[in-house]
């Protein structure tokens, strides 16, 4: 995937409509992986906007994070509006780190690893820059029938696009969900001991259209849309907006407030 399509509204989009409801809830699970060793110096990449960053960072007040992405306006954002003192924003591409050998106790990605293009590549990168005895944590999204947001408006693009459906969510963030093979590429880039958690969490936001609006064009699947028909683009969030609201409807919170059952894994590599 490329970083052209994290750049524009998108960071803005995906941040404020997005991850609170889907990215947030999973934030203190990573932090927690992340902090079981008591890493001194934790690199993070594919940060986005910094929202698993700041709960490493929490966990670990007296760590130093160097927190990095591969987008700069991903990461302009972040650094504009995730701020803590044991926080360094730094650009970088995940396969290529700019780092020496032996710099970090632990490398942490929270739902980043799926848009590598080779990740045998990108974890032999974070396995160069471990020192002995270190470890890398992933958090990675299970299939799009456990993410209640992904499913429903993956149902709401195959009814409005029957001939050609995007497939952004079931291809990308939803697509590297089998374990076996993540364990195979974490080996491949040179980890010899792999541990898969399985977690379920529960994704809430007060308002139906911010997690639709969020969903759809917070996403590079307003490309993917936008590659069919762009005018179609109100309409999408106009019905998955909807979906959510027949389906996931939370009224004790509130009376466009949704919640939905969110599944991923959290790899932990040693």
């Amino acid at each position: 995937m490329s970083e052209s399509q994290f750049t524009g509204s998108v960071p803005r989009l995906y941040d404020a409509c997005y991850a609170p409801a889907v990215f947030v809830p999973f934030a203190p699970v990573t932090a927690r992986a992340v902090a079981a060793g008591d890493p001194t110096h934790v690199l993070e990449v594919a940060a986005g906007t910094g929202r698993a960053t700041v709960a490493i960072a929490a966990a670990l007040p007296c760590s130093r994070i160097v927190a990095t992405d591969i987008s700069d306006d991903m990461l302009t954002y972040a650094a504009g509006h995730r701020c803590a003192p044991n926080i360094t924003w730094r650009p970088a591409d995940a396969q290529d780190l700019p780092f020496p050998d032996a710099s970090f106790e632990a490398v942490a990605c929270q739902f980043g690893a799926m848009f590598f293009p080779d990740r045998p590549r990108a974890y032999a990168e974070a396995r160069r820059v471990l020192r002995p005895g270190g470890r890398l944590v992933l958090t990675i999204w299970d299939a799009v029938e456990h993410h209640a947001y992904a499913r429903l408006t993956t149902v709401v693009l195959r009814r409005l696009f029957p001939d050609d459906p995007p497939r952004f969510a079931e291809q990308v963030p939803h697509g590297y969900h089998d374990t076996a093979r993540i364990e195979r590429d974490l080996r491949a880039g040179g980890f010899d001991r792999v541990q898969v958690a399985r977690e379920t969490v529960v994704g809430r936001s007060r308002s139906a259209r911010d997690v639709a609006t969020g969903q759809v064009t917070g996403t590079p699947l307003g490309a993917h849309i936008s590659a069919r028909d762009p005018a179609l683009i109100p309409r999408v969030v106009d019905e998955v907006t909807d979906a959510f609201r027949a389906e996931l409807a939370d009224p004790e919170r509130g009376p466009d407030a949704v919640a939905g059952e969110l599944t991923a894994y959290v790899v932990t590599a040693h």
